[in-house]
């Protein structure tokens, strides 16, 4: 029996905030913190991989109540491991602190 990470097709982060600047905050990129990265040469990885925001709408549509926001991970920022994503719609503020997948495709190897 594979273990639990032997058969995700992902790795979990977290959603930390956006990028801002003192005054300015930049909605419509986030800055996530990826489970096992430490540094810059780690999160350089996940350049171009897809992340998914996972959360539950109030009414049905199409069968489910489960709803996602795709994005990608377009370059590192800082030099603890946390990367920036752009992602379709801008996360909502309620998901600071809230799980992400990142997905391990595309894949570059």
């Amino acid at each position: 029996m594979p273990t639990e990470a032997g058969h995700r097709l992902y790795v979990k982060g977290r959603h930390l905030s956006y990028k801002r600047s003192k005054h300015a905050l930049t909605p419509k990129t986030s800055l996530i913190q990826i489970e096992g990265v430490e540094n810059t040469e780690a999160a350089n990885f996940y350049l171009g991989k897809k992340i998914a925001y996972i959360y539950k709408g109030h009414t049905e549509k199409r069968g489910t109540k489960i709803r996602v926001i795709w994005g990608k991970v377009c370059r590192p920022h800082g030099n603890s491991g946390v990367v920036r994503a752009q992602f379709t719609r801008p996360l909502p503020s309620r998901s600071f602190g809230a799980s992400v997948r990142i997905m391990l495709y595309p894949s570059t190897i």
